[in-house]
This record gives C-alpha cells, structure tokens and sequence, in this order.
C-alpha cells in the first residue's frame, strides 16, 4: 500500500477516496519503472556533457525501448492514433493556470476555476506542475477544487455566479461589451484538462509500498481521472491530461502503460484518456513521430512552448563553449532553433497514422496581462495578437493565454478564420539528417548585454522567491521597470526561472561576448561576462528587491523566501556542473523560511548531484519510515 504522510487521508477525503487509494496501489509498481528512466535520462545528460556529444537521431532499424514499435514504422505513420474528440475539434484558446490559489479559504481558492470556466476559453489547463504552488497542501487543493467544479457543487456555483459579474464588470469597461450571458450555460462551453507532473517530479505527500518518493505524474493522473471521470464522461467531456517535459519516446511509453494500466483498473476503454505533449525538450524534436507512436490511440496533439523549450537546449548544450544564448527576448519563435523547433512539430502532427488520422497543433503561451498603462497595454495587445496571427497562418488549430482577460483579445484572431482546426493541413514529412540536426541548435546573432543580463538575474530571484509563497505562477518584470506601467507585467511560471538562469549561467561560463557598451558598469562592446560582473550585477538587483514596494516584493519575504532565492540563485550560478533544473533547489526549501536549513539542503543536493549523479527529488520533511506503515485497509 502507498504510505501517505502525517493524517492527510483524513483531511482530503474527498481527494483520497477508497477508489483512489485503490488505482494508486494498483499503479504503485509504476514508481520502480519510472525511477529507473529517470536515471537512465541523467545518465545519457552525464555522457553529452562529459563525452562532449550532441543529441542524435534514433536508428531507424531500432525499437522504442521498452515498447514493440519499430522506430522507422513509427516515422512512416505506421502506427494506430487517435481520433480527435468532438470536444477537441475546436480549440482555438486554452487558458491555462492552477486550480488553487496559497493559504486560503476554499471559497477564495476556487474562484480561480471559476475565472477560467467563464473565460470563454474554448479549453482550460489546470496545471498541476509549472503553475501550481507546491507548498503545504497546494496539490491536493487543487484537486478538490477541480473535483467540486467538474461535479457542480454548490459552493462552486455560488462563487461562479459572483465570479461572473465581476467579469462581466471588467469586460464591459475593457472591450465594452459583457462576455457572459448565461453564466451556467458558459460552465459548460470549456473543455476541462489537468497538465500532471511530469516523470520528473516526486509527489511530496506519498511514498510507495517500498517507502520510495512516489512519482508526482502516478499521484496526478490517479487523483485527476478516478475522482472526476465519471463526471466528465456523464457530462459528454473528453478525459484529457497535458503532459509536461518528456525526452524521449521510452518516457512517452512509459507514460502510455502507467495510462492504459488506469484505465484497464477503472475498466475503461485503453485509449479513452487523451493525452497532449508538451514539446519542452531539445530531445523529443528528434523523437516527435516515435513519441506519437508510443502513446498511440492516448495521443491527440503537441503543444509548442518557449521558456521550457530554450532551457532544454541550454541545458543540452551546457558543454559546448560555442553555444550561447542571446538576451531572452530576442529567442523567439522565429529565433533560428526555435524556428527548426516549430517546423518540425507542424510536419509531425500532420503525418497521418495508419488509418489516416492527423494530430492537434496548439500553439505558444501569450503571457501578456492587459493591466498597465493605455499605452502599455496598446502596445502588448498589439504584439499578442500579431503572435497568434503567426501561428494560425504557420498551421497551429489554436494558443494559450496565461489570463483570462486575454482570451477575448486572442480568440479573434481564429474566429475570423471561423476553421475548426488545421488537421491534415499539407507539410513536408519529416527527414533526419545531418542538416535537421543541425537547425534543432542554430544559434543566430543578437544582442548580448548588460540589460539583458539584469533581466535575467532579476527575474529569476523574484521568481524563486514567489514560488517559496506558494505562487508558481506569478505577474513579474525586471525591477528596473518596477512603477513604470508602459512595461507590462508577464504572467510567469517556473520555467521562467529555469531558462533565465540556464542563460545566465551560459554567459558566465563560457565568456559571452557583450554586444553593446554600458556606462553603469563601464563595460565596453567585446568585453567577456565574467564572475565579477554577475557579483556586481547580483549585489544591485538584490539591493532593488529589498527596495521594492510590497506590490512587487513582499515585505514578508525579504527575510524569509528572498534570501533563500538568492542562495539558491547563487549556487546554481556558481556551480561548474550545470545543476539540470531551477526548481530541484526550490522544491527541497518549500515550507522552510530558514537560511541555515536552506543552506545545508543545498549543499546536500549539490554533493548528491556532484558525487553521485542523482537529483534529489524527495519532500526532506516526509522522513521515510523505516518500517511501512501502512494507509488504512480498502
């Protein structure tokens, strides 16, 4: 039986119910299997960097380890697929964002499902990962709160309807017209989807039969399906998950037995959970047909994102002294790898499989928030639009937003188009060569320099320190902007703090080149990025965020969460071995405000990672038993 810490069996019941506790035990044999490709992934991370090798295509003649397919039938569509549900037809936006907000009231907290089910999104993932704060028991309010919504309870229904006078406030001052008409019936117009976990990630509440960390992605598919697929199923809904940061399509197969395992315990259909990927990983462009393939009648579509993209190809670059980043705003979606990134996806989905059936493109986050000045906003919903123009022409069937006064403001763009989707749309098939492998890591000029770099320091330590408050997703820009409202917030999540540290870290070590001269810090155009200069950098932009105003930096936090931010940041940037995630060093702090602690957590994941290889990934508070104890009897 899974080990479930301290009484919060009693305190979720309506999360862990005897039909949870019953697929997780069902499931538990899963961990084992998922502990081992994890390692195998830092594995094959360890030999690029110390072999100094490149990520390559799978031989053709190969087999997707772990499965029965055939690697060169998987890339000629020799492979059964899904067909796309009717409520998956049409998703030109999905709003995405957690389900629960930190440290409050359950009525307070699912106002945020609210806000989303009467967004007009045409989908909504509730995010269980990147968005969703981690500490005390975020996870499992967020399940709650996704359960009472999905089950119309009335507590939801009574914060909906005050949910959606207020905006229908905000709508009729911003585009001067209401958005909800019937409140109940815009409940129903959203397709409901749960990004889990992914393989990654150890659940912070759960232990296995062995007392092993249990996965975070068996806890959040268990807990998301059997709670609510009745409910869904009952309502005409589609069961469907997001899932996040797969390498490669031995991780995808994973995924498809741990998902046919499921619903073979709950006696569903296999293939009746359908599944989105999200392409974050430089890997999985080399593997996006064997992915497919691997996840089989599961799969309906890839989603291409920015932030978790680029930090996968700096982190599988960290080795190359040649390879680095420009400031971050110039690595857009047309940016040289990231374009080669988007190409490929579009060719993958638009390869049929072996009855005929294409897949889903679902375009890039749009972070902006229409709040700021006239002019700001102007300026950003301008640039938002023309984004989502990009990708309906480029073939992608919708976008996400981050907010929900954004998708009024994108939804157009595809309104307009008035087409379902683009399945099938004509595009080259996919090749693997020399010359693919090659545009997957094409650098292109642009500017490198010292705004630039306080971009990426300031962000990253306000990001690390809003995810020790809970919010893993959070409004934020440089401290230099603070109080100007023509720069506009973005909504940010953790792979935010992932790539501007991956960045940074590039810069200061491998020597970027600056590009421009900066009379603050008396660098000139040529000079290297050295230590000294991010010690510099590092003290002023600490120094703003203790100056700040607490609307951009509580005041609570600059002894507690700030701190711990800053030796976190620190660490990471002055490690010669690349640690492989941000959030590693931000998830074993969670619930501690302590710097010592903070300190000697650090170093213990560092000489982990250092001596033995291993990421330590388990919740430090839940002290593994030394004999099982185990949940109560089914």
């Amino acid at each position: 039986m899974p080990i479930i810490r301290d009484n919060l069996q009693e305190v979720y019941p309506d999360v862990y119910t005897p039909e949870v506790l019953s697929a997780l035990n069902a499931l538990n044999h899963f961990n084992k299997r998922i502990k081992e490709v994890m390692a195998t992934r830092m594995k094959r991370r360890s030999d690029r960097q110390e072999h100094k090798t490149r990520i390559t295509f799978l031989d053709p003649d190969s087999t997707i380890p772990g499965t029965t397919v055939n690697v060169q039938d998987a890339r000629d569509g020799r492979f059964e697929g899904a067909v796309i549900p009717a409520d998956l037809q049409r998703q030109w936006i999905q709003g995405t964002g957690p389900a629960s907000k930190p440290n409050v009231p359950v009525e307070n907290s699912i106002r945020n499902v609210a806000y989303a089910l009467l967004s007009g999104a045409d989908g909504w993932m509730f995010d269980g990962e990147d968005a969703l704060g981690q500490i005390s028991t975020m996870s499992l309010d967020n399940q709650r709160n996704l359960k009472l919504a999905i089950h119309k309870d009335p507590l939801f229904l009574t914060v909906a309807e005050q949910v959606a006078t207020e905006m229908n406030r905000w709508a009729k001052s911003f585009l001067g017209r209401e958005t909800i008409t019937d409140w109940k019936a815009q409940l129903d117009f959203t397709t409901k989807i749960f990004r889990a976990r992914g393989l990654h990630l150890d659940d912070r509440h759960i232990r296995d039969a062995d007392g092993e960390a249990m996965a975070a992605s068996i806890v959040d598919a268990t807990l998301y399906v059997v709670n609510n697929y009745k409910a869904l199923q009952q309502a005409g809904s589609s069961i469907v998950l997001y899932l996040p940061k797969i390498q490669t399509a031995e991780e995808a197969g994973v995924w498809n037995a741990l998902l046919s395992a499921l619903e073979n315990h709950l006696g569903l259909d296999v293939g009746t959970i359908k599944v989105y990927v999200l392409v974050e990983q430089l890997e999985a462009t080399h593997q996006l047909m064997e992915i497919r393939a691997a996840l089989g009648k599961h799969f309906v579509g890839y989603n291409t994102g920015r932030w978790d993209y680029i930090n996968s190809v700096s982190d599988a670059m960290a080795w190359d002294k040649g390879f680095i980043n420009p400031n971050i705003e110039a690595i857009t979606m047309t940016y040289g790898y990231m374009r080669n990134y988007e190409d490929r996806v579009r060719r993958a989905v638009n390869t049929p499989d072996i009855n005929g059936n294409f897949a889903l493109w679902q375009g890039g986050m749009e972070p902006n928030i229409p709040v700021g000045s006239e002019e700001g906003v102007a300026a950003s919903m301008k640039k938002a639009v023309a984004g989502a123009e990009r990708e309906q022409r480029e073939g992608a069937s919708g976008k996400w937003v981050a907010h929900w006064k954004m998708v009024h403001i994108v939804r157009p763009v595809w309104e307009k188009v008035s087409q379902a989707n683009q399945l099938g749309r004509e595009f080259p098939r996919l090749t693997y060569t020399q010359s693919d492998a090659d545009g997957l890591i094409l650098i292109e000029p642009a500017p490198t320099d010292i705004r630039g770099a306080r971009n990426l320091l300031s962000v990253a330590l306000q990001y690390g320190n809003a995810f020790g408050q809970g919010m893993q997703a959070a409004a934020l820009k440089p401290a230099d902007f603070f109080g100007n409202d023509d720069i506009l917030y973005l909504m940010e999540d953790m792979a935010t703090g992932e790539i501007r540290l991956s960045i940074l870290w590039e810069w200061m070590h491998k020597g970027a080149v600056l590009t421009e001269d900066d009379a603050e810090t008396g660098t000139k155009a040529g000079d290297i990025f050295s230590e000294a200069l991010y010690n510099y950098l590092l003290e002023q932009e600490y120094d703003k965020l203790l100056k700040a105003g607490n609307k951009d930096v509580y005041e609570s936090s600059k002894s507690t969460t700030l701190p711990i931010a800053r030796e976190i940041t620190n660490t990471y940037m002055l490690s010669e071995i690349k640690p492989p995630w941000f959030i590693d060093l931000l998830n074993i702090n969670l619930n501690n405000v302590d710097l010592i602690v903070a300190k000697d957590r650090i170093s213990l994941y560092m000489d982990t990672l250092v001596k033995e290889g291993k990421r330590l990934t388990e919740n430090l508070d839940f002290v593994k038993p030394v004999k099982q104890t185990p949940v109560s009897a089914l």
